[in-house]
């Protein structure tokens, strides 16, 4: 088959590594632990790593089969996908020869992505003034727990809570009733992930104990009824703690609880091509205190339009330096744009259907992929992305469907198997 077109083969080799916060959990030596659950695969207690180790798995099963008949075929094995796309930023024009590429990283069995959407990071950085903690007070950590997260492109409009969100709506509240000093704020981990749970500090006087824990609870069933079955693990619990020896000056504090209110959220525009598909995002992935005094904020905004996806960032920017934040953006990455006359969409859709006797969906995805930074390196380069049915990716409760899995690896050996001639 030395006549067949070349077939390049990609996937990235890292996982975003998030745990339940009462996990025992050291990523640095702990394996993961899969179980079967039902009809899927999930993990105990951390992410599971389908994204996309199911990628990385079925190109390491293709290179070690003896038996499979097929023509040439590159793997691509890309690092820190989720932490900027520095592998493929890096990728050189020539270091595979195939100009067909299959990119395994999408995670909605039976739909075929043929484009993505670009990203850019927005991060803020803020100092403040510690301040003595004064006599006669106390110190409460408030924590916001149980919150579904998720993929901050494919889950951002769905409404998931937003624990970094939903803290500072707290803070902002208290601020304003009551005389509170913030000593800490600890909410998200990850860019690309939407934050699960968040923690805080408060400093309040010790006559004011009762009222501002009467106020959190009465806050968490307004909150409990404003999501109602969408997050119904939400825990929001408050306790007192060991009083610490400074908290934040109060000119910062309302700068960064002002910053965190002012700053948006969630899906900002929707496809006017393109049914259900967001168009453009931005995602308030965490706020923490850091060493030297210092907050950083971490954001990250996606679209398919280039000038949008700066809109976004400059929308935030602007939140952040009204609190006096600085502001950085990242270099980003491109998106990738669809098309509809793609001989590898047309070679897959017609493998789809003659395997599985039905019609494939043909999308665009909010969520980045590589094929954006590829197809920027190498112009004409005919690509496509399809997957398994992952479902929440960047979370504990991630989980892999095993009939799905078969449906994704049946369709990749004959679509390998079968490249067109190389004419």
């Amino acid at each position: 088959m030395e006549n067949r077109k070349t077939i390049v083969l990609q996937s990235h080799m890292d996982m975003v590594g998030e745990k339940n916060a009462d996990y025992p959990h050291n990523w640095a030596v702990d394996p993961i632990v899969p179980v079967i659950k039902g009809d899927w695969v999930t993990a105990t207690g951390t992410t599971l790593g389908a994204d996309d180790g199911i990628g990385i798995a079925s190109q390491l099963a293709i290179l070690t089969d003896k038996e499979l008949i097929a023509g040439r075929i590159e793997c691509l094995f890309t690092v820190d996908e989720e932490s900027g796309m520095t592998g493929a930023i890096n990728l050189k024009p020539d270091f595979f020869t195939g100009r067909t590429l299959l990119n395994l990283d999408s995670e909605d069995e039976g739909i075929l992505f043929i484009g993505c959407a670009g990203g850019i990071d927005t991060v803020g950085t803020m100092t403040y003034n510690p301040v003595e903690v004064k006599n006669g007070t106390i110190a409460l950590e408030i924590s916001v727990t149980g919150l579904h997260g998720g993929h901050s492109g494919d889950e951002i409009h769905k409404g998931y809570g937003n624990s970094v969100k939903i803290m500072n709506r707290i803070l902002w509240n208290l601020s304003n009733l009551y005389e509170i000093s913030v000593s800490n704020f600890n909410g998200g981990n990850l860019r690309n992930a939407i934050p699960r749970e968040a923690f805080s500090t408060i400093i309040i006087d010790k006559s004011l104990k009762d009222n501002v824990i009467a106020w959190i609870q009465n806050f968490y069933t307004t909150v409990c009824d404003e999501f109602g079955q969408l997050e119904k693990d939400i825990k929001i619990s408050v306790r007192e703690v060991e009083l610490p020896s400074f908290s934040m000056d109060k000119e910062n504090q309302k700068k960064l609880l002002n910053a965190l209110t002012c700053c948006p959220h969630g899906a900002l525009a929707w496809s006017k091509e393109m049914d259900d598909l967001v168009e453009t995002s931005t995602n308030l992935a965490s706020a923490k205190f850091c060493d030297n005094n210092t907050i950083k904020i971490i954001t990250t905004q996606r679209s398919s339009i280039e000038s949008s996806k700066h809109d976004a960032g400059a929308m935030v920017e602007s939140c952040l330096k009204l609190a006096g934040a600085e502001v950085v953006h990242s270099d980003g990455y491109p998106g990738w744009k669809p098309n509809l006359n793609s001989e590898i969409l047309r070679l897959t859709r017609e493998s789809y259907i003659r395997l599985f006797g039905k019609e494939p969906m043909v999308r665009a995805i909010h969520a980045g992929l590589e094929c954006g930074l590829v197809y920027e390196k190498i112009k004409g380069i005919d690509m496509i992305s399809f997957g398994p049915t992952i479902r929440g990716a960047h979370t504990p409760e991630e989980m892999i469907e095993i009939k799905t899995t078969k449906m994704f690896w049946d369709l990749l050996i004959d679509l390998v198997r079968n490249m067109p001639l190389n004419q």
